[in-house]
């Protein structure tokens, strides 16, 4: 998984920005205009570090445990983890942070909503007629995600 690289200068407690609230469906870019509406509530805080990029040229996504923030929240949280995921064939590394270490439970819930969610990508990108590289769930990085990859 050596191209699931983060970005140079990933601080182990970053500022984060929240997009899109845990509960919502509405998943929204980082300049606050919508990307698509979701079937299916998030169950993450989801986000971006403002000023990283990742592999796609967008902001680096951050997925953010813990009680619903609101959208436009910005705060400092840890690192726990970083999942590997494609996204149209690029790498596109989503960290995971929380305030309390990463549970198996957590990694088990993270690792099915992103397989889920890159099923819903794919079928995103056929609706808007986009042929597109692989899109999936790649594993959790090693060496930066504690416990079995």
């Amino acid at each position: 998984m050596s191209e699931f690289s983060l970005p140079p200068g990933l601080p182990s407690e970053p500022e984060v920005l929240i997009e899109s609230p845990r509960g919502s469906v509405v998943k929204r870019r980082a300049d606050g205009s919508v990307d698509f509406i979701s079937p299916l509530p998030c169950p993450y805080n989801y986000g971006c570090v403002p000023g990283l990029d990742s592999g796609d040229g967008d902001p680096l996504d951050v997925v953010v445990l813990g009680p619903r923030l609101r959208r436009g929240t910005r705060l400092r949280v840890p690192v726990v983890g970083v999942i590997g995921f494609l996204d149209a064939g690029c790498a596109d590394p989503k960290v995971v942070c929380s305030t309390r270490p990463l549970r198996p439970v957590d990694r088990w819930g993270l690792a099915a909503f992103f397989h889920t969610y890159a099923l819903f990508k794919r079928g995103l990108y056929l609706a808007r007629g986009r042929r597109t590289g692989d899109t999936r769930f790649v594993g959790w990085l090693p060496g930066v995600t504690p416990g079995p990859t």
